[in-house]
């Protein structure tokens, strides 16, 4: 008798991928930020303390692995979430640690 597998392998290197992104503080922040609007850089850097380097650097990741989404206007750039899935994942591990 086989065991259905609750993941397979190409699943569960998608999780991996997903988990890597999350793993770093400076992109959580960036995300907290963008929860439900659209920033421009500057106001990104101003609501999470980050230095622009890192900021950019931060959004560059998230943007290469369709997490934010940049949108030009003029000489500003505007980040969104795109991908609310990270969101739900945030949300339903902080749940499940405040019931422990």
């Amino acid at each position: 008798m086989t065991k259905d597998l609750l993941f397979d392998d190409y699943e569960l290197n998608l999780l991996s991928q997903k988990f890597k992104i999350l793993s770093e503080p400076s992109r959580l922040k960036i995300i907290r930020a963008l929860f439900n609007r659209e920033l421009c850089v500057k106001e990104i850097i101003k609501e999470t303390g980050l230095l622009q380097a890192n900021v950019s650097k931060q959004l560059q990741i998230l943007a290469n692995n369709k997490i934010v989404q940049c949108r030009p206007k003029g000489l500003q750039r505007f980040y969104r979430v795109i991908d609310h899935t990270i969101i739900d994942i945030c949300k339903s591990i902080c749940k499940s640690n405040n019931t422990n």
